[in-house]
C-alpha cells in the first residue's frame, strides 16, 4: 500500500516535467534577418531665442532652382518656397528646424562659413521617399 502511496507523487512529477518539454524556444534566425531597435531617452529641453531665427532669416537659393525666404517666428520659422503656402517649422535644437508632423526638417549653419542650409522633406506620405535639397549660400540676410 506504501508503495502505491509513493508511486502516485513520483507520476505527477513525471507528467509536470513532460508538460514543461513541450514549450519549445522558437527556432532561432539568422542574425542579419532580426530587427533591431535602439531606444534613447529624451534630449533635455531646448531653450529657443528669437535671435537665432533673426540670424538664419533672409533668401536662399536651393540646388534644385528653388528660392526660399525664411522668416522668424515665435518658437521657430516661416519657411516659404517660391509662392507655395508659408510652412512653420519649429526649433528642434540650435541649427534644426522642423514641421510638428515631421516631414520637414531644416538644418542650418552648415559648411565652414555657417552659410549652408540642408532641408529634407517627404514629398508624399504615401511612398517611403525623402528627398534632400541643399543651398551652398544665403542671399540676403535681415
Amino acid at each position: 500500500m506504501r508503495s502505491t502511496f509513493l508511486m502516485l507523487p513520483a507520476s505527477l512529477l513525471l507528467l509536470a516535467s513532460h508538460a514543461g518539454a513541450q514549450t519549445q524556444a522558437y527556432p532561432m534566425t539568422d542574425p542579419g534577418q532580426t530587427s533591431r531597435v535602439q531606444v534613447t531617452a529624451p534630449p533635455q529641453p531646448f531653450q529657443f531665442w528669437d535671435y537665432e531665427a533673426e540670424y538664419i532669416s533672409g533668401a536662399y537659393a536651393m540646388s534644385n532652382g528653388w528660392h526660399m525666404k525664411v522668416d522668424p517666428a515665435r518658437d521657430g520659422i516661416v519657411a516659404q518656397i517660391d509662392k507655395q503656402h508659408p510652412m512653420r517649422l519649429v526649433a528642434v535644437s540650435q541649427n534644426r528646424y522642423a514641421t510638428r508632423d515631421g516631414n520637414v526638417w531644416m538644418e542650418f549653419n552648415r559648411g565652414p562659413g555657417g552659410e549652408d542650409m540642408l532641408m529634407s522633406y517627404v514629398p508624399d506620405t504615401r511612398i517611403a521617399q525623402t528627398v534632400v535639397v541643399t543651398a551652398t549660400a544665403r542671399l540676403a540676410q535681415r
